[in-house]
């Protein structure tokens, strides 16, 4: 008993007075995008509704009819160059082999000069040809993969988890480039929008990395996502917003987040058990010398009433409780001991 009474005793000091708050606020996903076509035609399917989780089929897909046609003409475009590269090849094979047999019967005085100059030429020429077609081959090629790439973009994709909130198109309509299609969110991870004053932000930066908050009455896990230093003149307060770490139940928007937080305000806290009050007189002990200080309250707290300064009452002062006060002036005991 004398044991619990000590401890309660080193329990009763003053301190500087805090006001405590709850701020709310309400989840909405953290990131959001709107989805444009970058083709023109018409939406053969779309294989989402608004609410659907995004998976690993695109979000819709629009007729490539014409890609199509144009890649398999220039294919075949490919194939007829391929055949020429072939022929051009099997000619500059074949003027290779002459060129050889006339210069050296041009070395043993049996050919002219000048059937060796045609020769020559012809072969310089079939080179050229050769290279000709092989340059127009490697443009064919890109040329088929610029329109494999113009094919991908007739299927518009979402990343995978995100959540579908709105459909800008229905299967069947016709888009041009730059038309939006759908709008989409990422409801895996939860944000918290909050208006703050500079008080209430200096007591939130107090707090560490990951702090608890309340998520529609559960607890949850949350940290600082960011804050806006611009000041709001209508408001008088800062923008920033919270990222909801770990939370239960269900990822959507709307939640309900509560954040409570102690800011400081005029006054001090005392405990409630350290003050007595006879007759509307509030009053406290100090420990060290058993004086007794009238009090004027302010306000109170769950365990602590709010009251005004007093220069006997400094922050980290000791108190005693009145049950202590009272046994020693009933004993006589000094209360300096």
């Amino acid at each position: 008993m004398h044991i619990n009474l000590v401890r309660a005793q080193e329990n009763l000091v003053v301190q500087t007075a805090k006001r405590e708050l709850t701020l709310t606020g309400y989840t909405r996903s953290q990131t959001n995008a709107t989805l444009s076509s970058e083709v023109s035609g018409r939406i053969l399917q779309i294989n989402y509704d608004v609410g659907g989780s995004i998976g690993k089929r695109p979000l819709l897909e629009i007729d490539p009819t014409f890609i199509d046609l144009d890649i398999a003409a220039t294919r075949k475009n490919l194939e007829q160059l391929k055949i020429t590269r072939q022929k051009r090849r099997s000619r500059v094979n074949y003027l290779n082999k002459d060129f050889s047999r006339i210069d050296k019967l041009f070395k043993r005085g049996s050919s002219p000069e000048s059937r060796l100059d045609t020769v020559r030429e012809d072969l310089v020429q079939a080179r050229f040809d050769l290279k000709s077609v092989e340059v127009e081959i490697d443009i064919t090629q890109t040329q088929i993969r610029e329109l494999q790439e113009r094919k991908s973009r007739h299927k518009v994709y979402a990343p995978q988890g995100w959540i579908v909130v709105a459909k800008l198109a229905e299967a069947g309509e016709l888009v041009t480039v730059g038309t939006p299609v759908a709008r989409v969110a990422d409801y895996e991870h939860l944000v918290v929008p909050l208006s703050v004053s500079a008080p209430e932000l200096a007591a939130i930066r107090q707090l560490p990395p990951e702090f608890d908050v309340r998520l529609n009455g559960q607890s949850a896990r949350a940290a600082i996502n960011w804050i806006n230093p611009e000041f709001d003149e209508k408001t008088r307060k800062l923008n920033m917003e919270l990222a909801l770490r770990s939370y239960p139940g269900p990822r959507r928007g709307g939640l309900t987040c509560r954040l409570a937080l102690q800011t400081d305000t005029e006054g001090l806290w005392v405990p409630k058990q350290a003050v007595i009050s006879r007759y509307e007189n509030p009053r406290v002990f100090l420990k060290a010398s058993g004086e007794e200080v009238q009090v004027l309250v302010l306000g109170q707290t769950e365990n602590h009433l709010i009251i005004a300064e007093d220069p006997r009452l400094l922050p980290g002062t000791a108190l005693r409780s009145p049950a202590t006060a009272r046994a020693e002036a009933t004993s006589g005991q000094d209360p300096s001991r």
